[in-house]
């Protein structure tokens, strides 16, 4: 008896590039259970290592420049329904989206999670700076939040994924090292040479002991010193956020321009903590040049460097914090601080995210409309924000449990909850 045909058998997937590790060809096996069809798109030796199925592994070998026409002709002859990738601001998929939109093509963002680190975010068409939030306004979001009866969702149990994340990083760029023969065109989308980002992430692995003993001793300090502090979220000078969604090229630029906004405008005796982010590999010499601005602003016994680890300590007891465009933001506004971003983010709304100049910012840090950020909060938790990760084998099953079925529907998940609620009647409105 012949099998029963599915209802996604017309589908057909195309996965370009993902989160390093075994995330995607997870995601790839499950969707081929529904019955649609999935082809994977390799641009190095990494992308090939961590897909399983080699029938569906198509490789590409040619010039960046001709991406484009083969892109069209692969969606001609595969009958391409849908595309999936990670991030969207690497060249290969930025001219993805473009031909997907033109040719009324799905796209599914996957990015870390807005709301990390227990979620990751999916969305269409694009993220961040691109993503439908930055056109939503807080009040759109509560309309849609009419019909959602209950309290929040709360995160997952939680699990770490650092040391995966670190370790499948160091993986992917030791094939792309020493593996990639058959791909001399692939050119990557960042600066740094394979070998040197290989050689930071593997720096970066096996100096952990001696970092979680520098970052305790400089957290203790912060938190037993008695003194008013504000918190400067430091990212990654090279990451799509920064880079795409900021006018800052470089993480120096910013720190130096708080440094400046702070010893102008803080009161005296107030302290600047730098916060590292958990991933930073130090290709700028950020602490050399947080000293360097320090002294010229003559206030280096106020500055304090944190190079890396959690967060949620130090922000216990900060009076404000400052970011380009960190998800980390989130946390500062979920405890009510008051936060000022400097970048293009999604959770850059005026009711809970400050305007002040850097100087007045830290001089009377205005704080944000808590009522507000609750209801943009839980609508992202009601929509783009999945309980998982893309790392540890915890996080990548929790997240399987729900990617495949929102990746299926018609509509994404900020459509599906404003269609929702245009059929209820009660309001949810900020309480100003």
């Amino acid at each position: 008896m012949p099998p029963v045909p599915s209802a996604f058998d017309a589908r057909v997937f195309l996965f370009l590039q993902g989160p390093h590790g075994p995330f995607f060809s997870a995601l790839g096996r499950m969707l081929g259970a529904t019955g649609a069809q999935v082809w994977r798109v390799g641009f190095n030796a990494g992308d090939q290592a961590f897909w399983t199925d080699r029938s569906s592994y198509i490789p590409y070998q040619d010039r960046p420049e001709n991406w484009p026409d083969t892109l069209s002709q692969l969606i001609a002859d595969r009958k391409i329904t849908d595309i999936v990738l990670y991030g969207d601001t690497r060249p290969v998929h930025a001219q993805a989206i473009e031909i997907a939109k033109r040719q009324g093509i799905t796209v599914h963002v996957f990015e870390e999670g807005y709301l990390r680190p227990w979620w990751i975010t999916y969305e269409r068409t694009g993220s961040n700076g691109n993503s439908h939030l930055m056109q939503m306004s807080v009040d759109r979001m509560a309309d849609a939040l009419s019909n959602a009866d209950g309290p929040a969702p709360p995160p997952p149990s939680h699990w770490g994924d650092m040391r995966q994340h670190i370790f499948y990083g160091a993986l992917y760029h030791w094939f792309v090292m020493f593996r990639n023969g058959r791909y001399r065109n692939f050119r990557r989308h960042r600066e740094l040479p394979v070998s040197e980002e290989f050689r930071l992430y593997f720096k970066r692995l096996a100096l952990m002991p001696f970092h979680r003993a520098q970052r305790a001793w400089a957290t203790a300090k912060v938190r037993r010193g008695g003194f008013p502090y504000h918190l400067v979220l430091m990212q990654l000078g090279h990451d799509s956020s920064v880079q795409a969604h900021s006018s800052y090229r470089t993480m120096s630029e910013f720190v130096e321009q708080m440094i400046d906004g702070f010893a102008r405008g803080a009161p005296s005796h107030h302290r600047l903590v730098l916060k590292e982010h958990p991933l930073e590999n130090h290709r700028e010499p950020l602490r050399q040049r947080v000293r360097k601005a320090a002294r010229a602003h003559g206030i280096a016994d106020r500055i304090h460097y944190v190079p890396g680890g959690k967060l949620a300590r130090l922000l216990d007891d900060a009076s404000s914090a400052v970011t380009i465009n960190s998800t980390a933001g989130q946390q500062v506004l979920w405890r009510g601080i008051p936060l000022r971003s400097f970048g293009q983010s999604v959770y850059d709304k005026s009711e809970f995210v400050s305007k002040q100049p850097a100087e007045a910012f830290f001089a009377n840090p205005i704080p944000p409309d808590n009522d507000a950020y609750q209801i943009y909060r839980r609508f992202l938790l009601e929509t783009s924000q999945v309980p998982g990760g893309f790392y540890s084998r915890r996080g990548r099953r929790q997240l399987l449990r729900r990617a495949v079925d929102m990746m299926l529907r018609d509509q994404d998940p900020y459509q599906a909850i404003q269609n929702r609620s245009a059929t209820g009647t009660p309001q949810l409105k900020i309480v100003k």
